[in-house]
């Protein structure tokens, strides 16, 4: 596979056999940002499960202390109050019958977040092969579904993020950008990590954490050391 300059220059930067801390690697990555652009971190995890199993799934939503550098627009699926509290707490769309008919007969997707309440579910559960392949379903478990749409809107916009893993057993997250430097980027990385560790299925055995690897959007990938990734991990 051929890289470009800036690809093959941010490469040489790395040593692709160590294991860096999670602060020296973020730093790292901070380096081999050299698009024009501000290049969103990355954070890819592999865990010692089986995703196959349900009692090996790990999924769940945590606020980045920092955010994640990126404007979210949300949608809310609401009625009465609740898409009045929606409103007020800076949610782009909101709506309930509309907005489905929105999303099914127009292909409506100008969101990056899609909140509703309980009582809207049934409602919502018909656009579960529209927004289930894109991880836009909302759900309990993410935090998504939820009586207080208002808090919901306002963590979205502070930095929440999904966590959840895929059919190779690993989460992929972004953490920020990197003109965050690497004290935000640490203390966001620290707070996924921190989540995705207590969040370890009873059936999981041996080492939970396999690898670590942080990359910028268009840099390479800069392992990390798994024993090193949280200091709470047993």
């Amino acid at each position: 596979m051929k890289h470009g300059k800036k690809y093959t220059d941010s490469a040489k930067l790395v040593e692709t056999s160590k294991l860096y801390d999670p602060k020296e690697a973020l730093g790292l990555a901070c380096q081999t940002a050299k698009a024009k652009f501000d290049e969103t971190v990355e954070v890819h995890v592999r865990l010692g499960v089986d995703s196959r199993h349900a009692d090996q799934q790990v999924r769940g939503a945590v606020v980045l202390p920092n955010g994640t550098g990126k404007n979210v627009r949300v949608a809310v699926f609401a009625k009465g109050s609740d898409a009045d509290a929606a409103v007020a707490a800076g949610a782009e769309v909101v709506g309930a019958e509309d907005l489905v008919a929105k999303i099914q007969g127009e292909g409506f997707m100008d969101f990056d977040v899609a909140i509703a309440a309980p009582n809207m579910m049934g409602l919502v559960g018909r656009l579960g092969k529209v927004l289930g392949p894109r991880g836009l379903m909302p759900s309990p478990k993410a935090g998504t579904v939820t009586p207080d749409v208002a808090k919901a809107v306002t963590d979205a916009k502070a930095g929440k993020i999904e966590y959840r893993l895929d059919k190779t057993n690993i989460i992929h997250c972004p953490i920020g950008k990197a003109s965050f430097g690497e004290d935000k980027l640490a203390e966001n990385f620290a707070t996924l990590l921190e989540a995705i560790v207590k969040a370890k299925p009873a059936a999981a055995k041996g080492q939970y954490i396999r690898s670590c690897v942080v990359a910028t959007t268009m840099g390479p990938g800069i392992r990390v050391n798994p024993n090193r990734v949280i200091t709470t991990e047993e």
